[in-house]
């Protein structure tokens, strides 16, 4: 091919393309049919490298739909990084992905466009977060009315891990751009969410959530099965490979029981709350880090009027026990049941389907988990507002019982029992493989 040949003249192949995947070579992409070099870019890319970088010899024309809002102006952006197109006997996609499940999610993806499902309602995310502040405020007044006697201070402890838990799920939709039309609003409401009312960085939950949704329950590339294998071994097929290699990190075929003490108790309190700090200044994110502080000299003024430092800190440390247990069962019951093994690269919609489950719909379920009862439908359409997601939900059965593909959905309960279950399940094949193979 002549060097002089521009580059939207340029043909290539899939084998080309798969290539450039950024193991041992450069990076490339496909985005509808056009084909761009990331090779540098995805150290600037603002949704962080590694999201980027896990489509690096792959089509990304659903994730990148499924991702931003403002495409014209990402498209400007992208310009200089395009390299040439897929050659014309080249399918849209790779070979071996199902067309027309790839073609009927996109006609769906467009028919929710068109009924304005990815449209906020401005009024509803308002009164969220004004019924997160009356919680803050409550949990003030009932020590500073009642005293600092044991009922009192248990009962604002409760009070202030249940604003811990619901601005957590305010900042998740303010993450995944779907409070504001505009995204420089969603980002710097975010801010103020997870930083002044959390604690906690903007910059690393962007790192590492969108991971998850790129990729999720993809060993290597969805970070929350990072936990795999130093404490728990996760899924049937990783699990008994595990076994096969006799490597043995912790005691897995008790990983049930010693989840209720490394899981919920301690991934907050323990873990999360001190990794953030090292995060920001790692990365030098210093106006998360402003807002951060923001956080604890409020906490801690406020307080200090009504409690004594012991007992403050006894506070503190119980409002990040309560979120702590909240958002691990929350957040786990929907993937950790599900199918767990490497990229395979498949269509996006069977992909996300087979990661993910559902919670079955009520007030108190749609409060309690921030909607993520919602979970297929949130990961198939991730920047569409959350009271939006049962009216998406007839349609995404629809295309599953024309595919056959399990649309799982499950009462509250059952789901967390099913993490028990499921951890019990792969620690058994794990001591089998590592025994017996």
């Amino acid at each position: 091919m002549a060097e002089t040949e521009s580059p939207v003249q340029r043909r290539f192949t899939w084998d080309e393309i798969k290539l450039r995947s950024g193991r041992e070579s450069d990076r490339w992409l496909v985005i509808d049919r056009r084909v761009y070099d990331i090779s540098r870019f995805h150290k600037r890319h603002p949704g962080g490298s590694r999201v980027i970088s896990h489509y690096a010899g792959q089509d990304a024309t659903d994730p990148f739909t499924a991702f931003h809002l403002d495409k014209t102006l990402v498209r400007k952006f992208m310009k200089p990084l395009l390299i040439g197109e897929l050659a014309e006997d080249q399918s849209s996609f790779e070979p071996n992905k199902n067309k027309l499940l790839v073609e009927d999610f996109r006609q769906l993806r467009a028919t929710v466009e068109k009924m304005g499902l990815l449209n906020p309602n401005r009024l509803f995310f308002f009164l969220y977060l004004i019924h997160i502040l009356l919680l803050d405020v409550v949990a003030w007044l009932t020590l500073w009315y009642f005293g600092s006697s044991l009922v009192p201070f248990l009962f604002s402890g409760l009070l202030l891990g249940t604003v811990q838990a619901q601005a957590g799920w305010l900042q998740h939709d303010l993450g995944h751009l779907s409070v504001f039309g505009k995204s420089k609003w969603n980002h710097w409401v975010h801010k103020f969410v997870i930083g002044h009312l959390k604690g906690a960085p903007a910059s690393w939950w962007n790192h590492w959530h969108f991971q998850h949704h790129a990729k999720p329950n993809c060993f290597r590339k969805d970070p929350d099965l990072n936990m795999h294998p130093l404490f728990f071994a996760l899924g049937k097929k990783l699990s008994v490979e595990l076994g096969i290699k006799k490597k043995k990190f912790m005691p897995y075929n008790h990983q049930h029981k010693y989840f209720f003490i490394l899981g919920p108790p301690a991934l907050v309190p323990f873990y999360l709350q001190w990794y953030v700090f090292y995060f920001v200044v790692q990365r030098k994110q210093w106006a998360d880090l402003a807002w951060m502080v923001t956080f604890y000299i409020r906490f801690f003024l406020t307080y200090s009027f009504l409690l004594e430092l012991k007992s403050l800190f006894a506070l503190f440390f119980l409002l990040r026990i309560i979120e702590s247990h909240w958002f691990v069962w929350v957040t786990q019951m929907n993937h950790i049941p599900m199918n767990i093994d490497y990229d395979k690269n498949a269509e996006w919609f069977s992909a996300q389907l087979q990661a993910t489950c559902n919670v079955h719909q009520s007030w108190f379920n749609d409060w309690f988990s921030g909607h993520l009862n919602f979970q297929i439908e949130h990961h198939l359409f991730p920047t569409m507002p959350r009271h939006n997601f049962w009216k998406v939900t007839p349609l995404v059965k629809s295309m599953c019982t024309k595919y056959g593909i399990e649309y799982q959905s499950k009462p509250l309960l059952t789901a967390f029992a099913d993490i028990v279950h499921s951890l019990k399940d792969s620690g058994e094949l794990w001591l089998d493989a590592y025994m017996h193979k």
